[in-house]
């Protein structure tokens, strides 16, 4: 598996798309995610890229419709429409974490059918991870699906959730359980977007972009120590930076491993624990990204009872997540309630739970053979500090 991960690892850190200047000295990125031969679509970063008519080119069925939420709205609804310059049939879901659920989905699907759309419809992902969630599992099981578009408006989704494929709702007994891999035709990621977000939600976006710095790209990580002041204030230039970098490193992961049955597993560094306490928060403690943030210290420490790292790779993580403003301590919970938690990720395999731990940054490896001991520790340390 580690030797896997070093061909993608290569090929990612190589470049995968180009970074560019306007006249105007604004960033403009795109990466393309190759597929096969004849399956593959591309990733528009920059500031204004959902205003540009040419971001929209070839990617639209004869029918359109958005799925967003009242805020979103809003704010881009009518951007998103001058660009397009067509009607838009705008369907709109509930804001939140709650309602990534089979009962929106199934009000989804049953939109797209009052709306008479068809095979040749393209649905756009209007919002944050929750929205693209909810809409790409919609567009792969309309009609056994249909054409959709990405157009992330938080940070954690133009990092993550919007590049790859991955589409699912959650379900009582965990986060994710339904779901299937389906990759969008175009990702348009508007950097102009994050200027809008609340400071807890332009954070919770910044765990995942840390993310990929440790498991893929020390040099980033670093970047990432060194620019601080300029991601907090929101530095266009920086946050451009961030994006591109994150989604490139992304993207050499997933054409290596688009299914996650072996590679891909890396960017769950950190997931297991995170969803975890999602799941015994029910959802309304935490941001996904403060949960990532929380599972990635918890990760590295189990790293280090595990012999795998050394202290100073946990060191820096953590120092790097709280120069950040994000969250380090897991709340306050019984180790079995834990465990139950986790033992109901989608990431066992074999009825064994699977880790992503930290080797040092830019390296981690997949572990299947965790002892029980070694893993209620860590558990029970965060429980701990939690206490403290």
């Amino acid at each position: 598996m580690a030797q896997a991960f070093e061909k993608s690892r290569g090929r990612l850190l190589s470049g995968i798309g180009t970074l560019s200047e306007r006249k105007d000295c604004k960033l403009v990125a795109h990466v393309d995610i190759v597929l096969s031969e004849d399956r593959g679509y591309r990733v528009l970063i920059g500031s204004g890229v959902m205003s540009r008519k040419a971001s929209w080119l070839e990617t639209l069925g004869s029918k359109v419709a958005v799925i967003t939420n009242a805020i979103v709205a809003d704010l881009y609804l009518e951007t998103l429409t001058k660009a397009i310059d067509r009607e838009l049939d705008v369907i709109e879901i509930g804001d939140g974490e709650e309602f990534k659920s089979l009962k929106t989905f199934s009000e989804v699907i049953d939109r797209l059918v009052d709306g008479g759309h068809n095979r040749d419809s393209t649905i756009i992902a209007l919002g944050g991870g929750v929205i693209g969630d909810v809409a790409g599992y919609a567009a792969a099981s309309y009609q056994r699906g249909v054409g959709y578009v990405q157009v992330p408006t938080t940070l954690l989704a133009q990092v993550d959730s919007s590049v790859g494929g991955k589409t699912a709702v959650n379900h009582s007994s965990g986060k994710n359980l339904i779901g299937a891999f389906y990759q969008p035709n175009r990702v348009v990621a508007d950097t102009d977007t994050l200027n809008s977000l609340p400071d807890r939600e332009y954070l919770a976006g910044i765990a995942e972009v840390i993310k990929y710095g440790v498991i893929a790209d020390p040099a980033f990580f670093g970047w990432l120590e060194e620019n601080v002041e300029p991601l907090l204030a929101r530095e266009p230039s920086a946050m451009e930076y961030a994006v591109y970098r994150s989604c490139q490193l992304k993207a050499g992961i997933v054409i290596e491993d688009e299914r996650e049955v072996g590679v891909r597993a890396v960017l769950n560094f950190g997931h297991t624990f995170a969803h975890a306490i999602e799941t015994v928060t029910e959802f309304r403690s935490y941001l996904h990204g403060e949960a990532v943030a929380i599972g990635m210290v918890m990760a590295a420490d189990l790293s280090l009872r595990m012999d795998i790292c050394q202290p100073d790779t946990a060191n820096r993580l953590r120092c790097l997540i709280e120069a950040y403003g994000l969250p380090v301590v897991p709340p306050k919970c019984p180790v079995s309630v834990m465990l139950e938690a986790m033992a109901m990720d989608k990431k066992v395999m074999a009825g064994r739970m699977r880790f992503v731990l930290a080797k040092r940054i830019g390296e981690v490896s997949i572990e299947g053979d965790i002892p029980q001991r070694k893993l209620e520790q860590t558990l029970a340390a965060g429980s701990e500090s939690s206490e403290g």
